[in-house]
């Protein structure tokens, strides 16, 4: 399991490959890249920072990849997110899940992108023409994660 932040990019083939190499066990791997776009309708945006506190981010990271091991029968993840200041066009995070079945590792792959983008402690700068902002939470990332809750033990 690799749970990493960093400001570098990566490389999604070697990632996979570190992954599964001798591997037989696995079936299954699926993988999540999320990339800086240039824009959401009109707004075009020159460049994304991502700032965080280094110890909160990677306890967070590490403890949402825990869990998606919890639920799901994994043999393998790599959940890698990047800081700094990005470019549109450039990787930010990436997710794979490896499993014996296609299920569990589309499930977690979801599972832990949801999460990231909900839980992961990362501040969002964007820069735009018209000035920079820092960007709030999005409903719609809180309704895709709202959908993994697990009833308490006392709502059963």
């Amino acid at each position: 399991m690799t749970v990493r932040l960093q400001r570098e990019d990566f490389d999604v083939a070697a990632e996979i490959a570190a992954l599964t190499a001798g591997r037989t066990d696995i079936g299954a791997v699926v993988t999540f890249t999320g990339i800086c776009r240039a824009g959401e309708g009109d707004a075009r945006i020159g460049a994304m920072t991502l700032d965080h506190y280094p110890a909160m981010a990677q306890a967070e990271l590490e403890r949402i990849e825990a869990e998606a091991r919890q639920r799901w029968p994994l043999q393998g993840v790599s959940v890698i997110h990047r800081f700094g200041r990005l470019v549109p066009g450039e990787t930010i995070v990436l997710v794979v899940a490896a499993s014996a079945h296609r299920q569990a590792a589309f499930e977690a792959a979801a599972y832990l992108m949801d999460y990231l983008k909900t839980r992961a402690p990362f501040w969002k700068r964007e820069e735009r023409s018209d000035g920079a902002s820092w960007v709030a939470a999005r409903e719609a990332d809180e309704a895709a994660a709202a959908r993994w809750a697990r009833p308490e033990p006392d709502d059963a």
